[in-house]
């Protein structure tokens, strides 16, 4: 199945600034470094202030209020001087803090760290207490220590007020930030974050405008590879591999829509897809190693557009790429160069849940791995997993999947996109859980009982890899388990797995 995207009025459009927005997200240094600035400009404004106030009261000839509001200066020097070095104090527990967590997340899954790093909270508190910090600094160096009412020119009063402000925040923040990471600490709690993030995912992902139709039989199929069948199904390989003969007529292009994930092939392969030109060339990526982390699909659409060409992207977001590594193959036309061509590919050292739908699947099976893992044996945190897992596929069940054509604004296809097919994504949920699990009733009841709750949930031609995952978890029941009474046990469906 394909789906439409466009730059026509009134449909979706990509966003230009989502890169820019993860890559922000993922900076911890951006909210500090704002921070200082804010402060130093804070700063400026209040000495400035407590300037202007001594001018208005001197024009004014308000002498005695100036000489009142001199002797409190020295009240608010002290408070000044306590707050800055209060500040360092804070910034230390909470740094060490963030540690004692990082280290307690890296026991669910490495890969959940990046929870921590993108917590909104701990960012703006370091923020917050970098700047109360700084602004005591600056504060105090601008002030002149003058106490005679008739030649001094500031007295910190704006400035006092500005800071036990900053310290009344901070003290709400440094409360707010251990109560979100003691929330994190907590295995449930960062379950339900992956989530979450995977839920927002998804809905940030390319759909019609209309929503696109609901699956149908065709909608889904295993992942059948370039070399044959897909591990452990009888069904044919793709069009033209030895499995299967490739008959005369079109016939849709592999890797297209829920047929399969499409391989590097390129122009020398003989093959012309159907309902696209002939392929004419590739783009080879010639940038660093790592994971395609997004893609600007709008610059893409535009480059295509110029050169009258039609673009088929290789890699799906998520692949680990070389230098070397053809991205895009190249219909009705040369392939185009340059630097917008290689700036359209973000690729980094980790996946991200940015246009990857499938992300949120791994680190939850990854969570469920490391519970069922000999040296933690934690079969109800894997149940708890197992819990969003089924979440996340009852919401995917009858979402349309396959590949995405982004269409200009003549509506003219120019981007072909492949996104993870129904049976990619059961598969990276349940798979590995599968193997693990197989001994532990715990985790065989509720995985049952998933399988049989999206069975029912699933259009027809959706059930095919969950009815193989059942029956693939009976046999791998009954090798660890050789008791008939146990077998039975342990395949009866339990949305608890055993309460």
């Amino acid at each position: 199945m394909t789906h439409d995207v466009t730059d026509v009025a009134g449909r979706r459009r990509t966003r230009r600034l989502s890169p820019l927005r993860e890559w922000l997200r993922e900076a911890f240094w951006f909210a500090p470094v704002v921070g200082l600035l804010g402060a130093i400009v804070l700063a400026l404004l209040t000495t400035a202030a407590d300037a202007w106030l001594i001018d208005v009261l001197r024009d004014a000839g308000e002498t005695d209020e100036i000489d009142d509001l001199l002797k409190i200066s020295d009240d608010a020097k002290t408070l000044l001087n306590t707050v800055g070095s209060s500040m360092l104090t804070f910034i230390g527990v909470v740094f060490s803090i963030s540690l004692v967590a990082l280290q307690m997340a890296n026991q669910f899954s490495p890969r959940v760290l990046r929870l921590y790093v993108r917590s909104r909270i701990t960012r703006v508190t370091f923020a917050v207490f970098l700047a109360t910090f700084a602004f005591t600094l600056l504060v105090q160096f601008e002030n002149e220590g003058n106490n005679d009412p008739r030649t001094a020119t500031s007295v910190p009063v704006v400035s006092g007020v500005v800071g036990l402000v900053l310290v009344m925040v901070s003290l709400l923040l440094f409360i707010a930030y251990v109560h979100a990471i003691l929330r994190l600490m907590r295995v449930h709690q960062v379950i339900d974050r992956v989530a979450r993030e995977s839920l927002a995912a998804l809905r940030d992902q390319p759909l019609p405008s209309d929503g696109g139709p609901p699956p149908s039989d065709a909608d889904s199929g295993p992942l059948p590879s370039a070399s044959g069948p897909h591990p452990g199904d009888s069904r044919p390989g793709p069009p033209g591999s030895p499995a299967q003969p490739s008959g005369p007529g079109p016939r849709p292009p592999a890797g297209s829509g829920e047929q399969g994930r499409p391989g590097y092939g390129g122009p020398d392969s003989g093959e012309v897809r159907a309902g696209l030109p002939e392929a004419g060339g590739r783009i080879v990526y010639s940038g660093p190693a790592g994971v395609l982390r997004s893609l600007n699909a709008g610059r893409l659409v535009r480059l295509a557009r110029r050169h009258g060409v039609v673009l088929r992207l290789e890699p799906r977001i998520g692949d680990f790429i070389v230098p070397g590594t053809p991205v895009c193959t190249v219909h009705g036309g040369p392939a185009p160069t340059g630097r917008r061509v290689r700036s359209a590919f973000q690729v980094g050292v980790e996946r991200t849940f940015h246009q990857d739908p499938g992300y949120g699947l791994r680190q939850l099976s990854d969570i469920a791995l490391r519970a069922l893992s000999p040296a933690v044996n934690d079969p109800s945190t894997a149940v708890q997993a197992l819990d969003r897992i089924h979440q996340l596929l009852a919401v995917l069940v009858r979402r349309p999947l396959g590949e995405v054509h982004h269409r200009d604004r003549e509506g003219t296809v120019r981007l072909v996109q492949p996104l993870p097919t129904w049976a990619d994504l059961v598969d990276l949920g349940l798979v590995e859980i599968r193997h693990a699990g197989a001994a532990a009733p715990q985790v065989s009841r509720r995985l049952v009982a998933v399988l049989d709750d999206l069975v029912r949930l699933a259009p027809e031609g959706r059930r095919e890899p969950l009815l193989r995952h059942r029956t693939l978890l009976g046999r791998a029941v009954a090798r660890a388990l050789p008791d008939p009474a146990e077998q039975d046990f342990s395949m009866h469906p339990d949305r608890q797995g055993i309460g």
